[in-house]
């Protein structure tokens, strides 16, 4: 039970603290193409990118974003990039430009490993993270480690305090640009972060779920985006 203004579901049953499901196979699709690009700086071979409203990213000539957003080559002036097999010339500055990605359905499919969770690679704010679908969880809920590692000043968030398997630990109110998991992007999630570093992985909770549809048929899960 919470104290303060969040609710969480932390039994060790749940989350398997000591996490062997981090080891174990797990089924993971992955974030389909950016919606939209914005090209903000250029520098020796580098581009710094703004990824479907996510934080800025640098990605360095070859290299592929989480998103599937390929940087092919810079000079003074633009980019090029590629998503989904296609290339476009970004120039400097340019804003609202629209990939040419496949239609987004708006739905992804997980499939529950060996011991019934259902966990997943997306992305927060355009940086790559793992999930696992907790119900339990009022909000998308994270580590201050993970937090840190996605560069949320989440210290600047509405404080509250929240009881634990390991105790009451410090949590802080933040809210996440994007959301993106298989082809659903939510924009503006209510989020969580916990001091310390649990949980070890982020806890897809009721902030992400209450807009999607959730439909189990047996070891496989289906969301699909509502709004």
């Amino acid at each position: 039970m919470a104290i303060g203004f969040m609710s969480f579901d932390f039994s060790l049953k749940k989350l398997r603290i000591n996490f062997i499901v981090a080891a174990a196979a797990l089924s993971w699709f992955p974030a389909a193409p950016a919606a939209e690009i914005q090209v903000i700086g250029l520098m020796g071979g580098k581009a710094v990118l703004v990824i479907d409203g996510g934080r800025p990213r640098t990605l360095s000539v070859g290299q592929t974003s989480p998103e599937g957003v390929k940087l092919i080559s810079t000079d003074s002036g633009a980019a090029v990039v590629e998503i989904a097999g296609k290339r476009q010339t970004l120039s400097l500055g340019q804003a609202g430009y629209a990939a040419s990605a496949a239609p987004s359905s708006g739905k992804t499919v997980l499939v529950a490993d060996s011991q019934g969770h259902f966990i997943t690679t997306g992305t927060i704010n355009g940086v790559s993270v793992r999930f696992v679908v907790d119900t339990g969880a009022t909000f998308i809920s994270m580590s201050s480690e993970q937090a840190r590692r996605l560069g949320l000043s989440y210290a600047a968030g509405e404080r509250g305090l929240t009881t634990t398997a390991n105790g009451v630990v410090p949590t802080y109110r933040v809210k996440l640009d994007t959301v993106r998991i298989g082809d659903i992007t939510l924009h503006a999630v209510d989020g969580a972060v916990l001091e310390g570093p649990n949980p070890p992985i982020v806890l897809l909770g009721m902030s992400f779920l209450n807009r999607v549809e959730m439909k189990r048929d047996g070891e496989s899960m289906t969301l699909t985006k509502r709004f």
